[in-house]
């Protein structure tokens, strides 16, 4: 055979009954995700800064990085709405490297789906319980995501899923909001047709199961950048795209018209430092357009203690082994200085 069988998983429902959520920290993802669908709706003026690990690769530091960030936090409380990324489902372009916590708990050892599962929920359960952050992870696999949802503040779908019709529709039946990103080829009516269906009820196969979902309404773009056919990154972060895309909102009967902008990917053409500028420029933009300033709720930040990025077993606590990431005192830096110019 092509396709071995090696295990059977425990299903969602098993592993939320191995390892529940304590009612404390139910109430403070359903108050946080409140908050962030006031942000959205543009009922609260605060910007969203959905910040963090290009990858979550071990429990310590990630929750180290996200400790310090509730430090911050209570100094911009009235300006920012701060979402730490844990991102622990990784897509890879070529299918080779590390595919994140759910595959490999340990980047050393051997893939361990089911201690992936349990790492990933243990991950995001202490987050909650020690910061009272309801973090976002990105939905790589739809079928995947029950393990999570009841823990989730926010969901992302990537460049290479979005035009996927399963993550659409999962997107339908979250309960937290979900950030569509436009596809790497650029194409912006492929992200507004995402952030359609996703805004719409849908009747579909899910995990072995006729599923209904109610819609969310609180789907919205995030811009990412693009690649043309030379393979080369382009931007899409500057004024005239932001305007395109306030105007292709205009043409859609849709909920919530938002966005958040990525500012690294191909925005940056992955020069990390670069997420400094591009988000004072996207601040910039929002001062020239009423327009632009309703539409653009926030930013995506890739950050982690240290500087740059690393090779898997290079061993620095704290350095990104997948795309290289802002340290610390630059983002604390960051931080500061976007809540001054919000």
């Amino acid at each position: 055979m092509n396709m071995e069988f090696e295990k059977k998983l425990a299903i969602p429902m098993e592993v939320k009954e191995m390892y529940p959520i304590s009612a404390t920290s139910e109430a403070i993802v359903q108050h946080r995700n409140l908050e962030l669908q006031a942000i959205l709706s543009g009922r609260d003026e605060r910007m969203v800064l959905v910040i963090g690990p290009c990858s979550a690769d071990r429990e310590d530091a990630v929750l180290e990085y996200i400790g310090r960030l509730r430090e911050v936090q209570e100094k911009v409380q009235e300006k920012i709405f701060i979402v730490p990324r844990i991102y622990t489902n990784k897509p890879r372009t070529t299918g080779d490297g590390y595919k994140g916590m759910l595959h490999q708990p340990d980047p050393m050892e051997r893939p361990d789906l089911f201690k992936g599962i349990v790492a990933i929920r243990e991950l995001h359960m202490r987050a909650l319980e020690q910061t009272g952050f309801s973090c976002a992870d990105e939905m790589l696999y739809p079928e995947n995501n029950k393990y999570l949802d009841d823990l989730l503040g926010y969901v992302a779908v990537g460049a290479r899923s979005v035009e996927n019709q399963q993550h659409r529709l999962t997107a339908s039946g979250l309960e937290c909001p979900v950030g569509m990103k436009n596809p790497t080829s650029g194409d912006i009516d492929v992200m507004m047709n995402s952030i359609t269906a996703a805004q719409h009820r849908h009747t579909f196969l899910y995990r072995g199961w006729q599923a209904h979902s109610q819609g969310n309404p609180y789907a919205h773009a995030i811009l990412r950048g693009y690649m043309n056919h030379h393979g080369q990154s382009l931007p899409n972060y500057h004024y005239e795209d932001l305007m395109r895309l306030c105007e292709a909102y205009a043409a859609r009967e849709l909920q919530n018209p938002a966005v958040i902008i990525d500012c690294n990917h191909a925005n940056s053409g992955k020069r990390y430092l670069e997420q400094i500028r591009i988000a004072k420029e996207v601040l910039s933009s929002r001062s020239y357009s009423s327009d632009i300033r309703k539409l653009v709720k926030g930013l995506m930040i890739e950050s982690y203690l240290e500087d740059g990025a690393q090779k898997i077993g290079e061993g620095c606590y704290g350095k990104s082994i997948t795309d290289p990431c802002l340290g610390w005192e630059k983002t604390e830096k960051l931080i500061y200085e976007l809540a001054e110019l919000w």
